[in-house]
């Protein structure tokens, strides 16, 4: 059968291998998401960044461009303390890790290669001068406004965990390279959490250490999680995993348990999993609620959702 008339073959197939180029990578692929409608439907506000944008899915809004000052200011500030006089080390870092960090946004990012490692650059420099002078006091500057109002300090801790504002953490390791001593990545798993420890409500499970082969640490949101997750070992009688998922049945509430004649101890220090029943008396760790918790708790929810494999064996 003959084409018809007009039909030009070739444009059709340069049209096609066009946009072949452009989809966004596979689920495997893609470790930061937008959330999708139905999750963010119930409270939109729990994943929208309030003061920074970081990674591309924020990028460029206006209420958010105050801090765009505030990462250049950092990078200005960690080149005069490297004796450096361009960001030209960091830029070369980047450079080479540009294509794999765009496969980590399950999104088409529209920005050029120079955009993209511009804002990687700007965006991962400052959090790790961020996390540094929070943990570490003398290395702020008298008129460093961040450290001056709490709030910009409670608002950048919440921002940094959201599931759509991440940056994937392999391009922190190498900016971290550059920063500090090469191949210290504990340190920098160190600052992190440090960072976000007055964000959790409760403390984390255990100390990570990056590379171990049990869990691969896609971003800061990843990180907060697999501290958290305890190990399923340490829930599962005998650590055999032979409960089924239709055996498992919620706690009684407080009401009833009382009523058994179950005594309730509050236990401090310890992960918000750590729940034990011992001769009649169940000890449970605090879960303290402020402003942010819902934010975190829905991103965390956000994340186990997108990335099912995230679980620790």
């Amino acid at each position: 059968m003959q084409p018809s008339a007009g039909v030009d073959s070739v444009s059709i197939t340069i049209g096609i291998r066009k946009k072949l180029t452009q989809i966004s990578p596979s689920p495997s692929e893609g470790c930061i998401f937008r959330v999708h409608k139905q999750l963010r439907g119930v409270n939109e506000k729990a994943y929208e960044p309030e003061t920074v944008a970081i990674g591309p899915y924020h990028r460029g809004k206006h209420s958010l461009q105050m801090m765009e000052e505030h990462k250049l200011r950092y990078l200005q500030l960690l080149l005069k303390r490297k004796n450096e006089s361009d960001a030209d080390r960091y830029v070369t870092a980047i450079i080479s890790l540009e294509q794999e960090a765009r496969r980590c946004y399950a999104e088409p990012i529209s920005l050029s290669a120079n955009e993209m490692i511009e804002m990687m650059v700007l965006d991962g420099c400052f959090i790790i001068k961020l996390m540094r002078k929070f943990e570490m006091a003398y290395l702020r500057d008298k008129n460093d406004s961040i450290f001056q109002m709490d709030w910009i300090v409670s608002s950048l801790q919440r921002d940094l965990m959201l599931f759509e504002n991440q940056l994937p953490f392999f391009i922190l390791r190498k900016l971290f390279d550059k920063i500090e001593v090469p191949n210290q990545h504990n340190r920098l798993i160190y600052l992190a959490l440090c960072f976000f420890r007055d964000l959790l409500p409760g403390p984390g499970y255990r100390e990570l250490v990056d590379g171990n082969s049990h869990f691969k640490i896609r971003h800061l949101l990843g990180l907060i999680h697999n501290n958290w997750l305890p190990s399923f070992a340490g829930i599962v009688p005998n650590g055999d995993g032979s409960n089924k998922k239709g055996n498992w049945r919620f706690i009684p509430n407080t009401t009833e348990l009382r009523g058994a004649g179950v005594k309730l101890v509050k236990i401090e220090g310890a992960s918000l999993f750590d729940i034990k029943f011992e001769n009649g008396v169940m000890k449970i760790p605090p879960l303290t609620i402020e402003d942010r918790t819902e934010s975190f708790f829905r991103n965390l929810i956000a994340y186990e959702q997108y990335c099912p494999d995230n679980q620790l064996t």
